[in-house]
């Protein structure tokens, strides 16, 4: 078995094409966009907190503690009353869900929806 001898013309070789010319591959386009995420809920909670009722906004744990506690500045200026942001959730004193979910779907966030009470 010796070598085997291809007589490749000029064409047939440029069809083949250089790797090194070759355009890059797009990589599969990874969503990196902040405001899509699996589901946002807003609760209404009123049990352990004297039964006074708080807005809960749940499933932003993917979002980083900074963009967290802005989005929670926003909407309890917004809202105008007080809260807090702890373990990835953002606590707004009183029944405000309409108003949040509005202000959510006007940030672009989408998939909000209502839960509880």
């Amino acid at each position: 078995m010796g070598k085997q001898e291809t007589n490749l013309s000029w064409d047939a070789f440029k069809a083949m094409g250089n790797p090194e010319n070759a355009p890059e591959m797009e990589d599969e386009k990874v969503n990196t966009d902040k405001k899509q995420f699996d589901s946002i809920r807003v609760h209404l909670e009123k049990k352990h907190r004297g039964g006074k009722a708080v807005s809960l906004i749940r499933g932003l744990e993917a979002l980083p503690d900074s963009d967290l506690k802005a989005l929670g500045k926003k909407l309890k200026s917004k809202c105008g009353v007080g809260g807090s942001v702890k373990d990835g959730e953002i606590i707004i004193q009183g029944e405000h869900r309409d108003k949040i979910i509005g202000i959510l779907k006007d940030e672009g966030y989408r998939n909000i929806k209502k839960a509880g009470g």
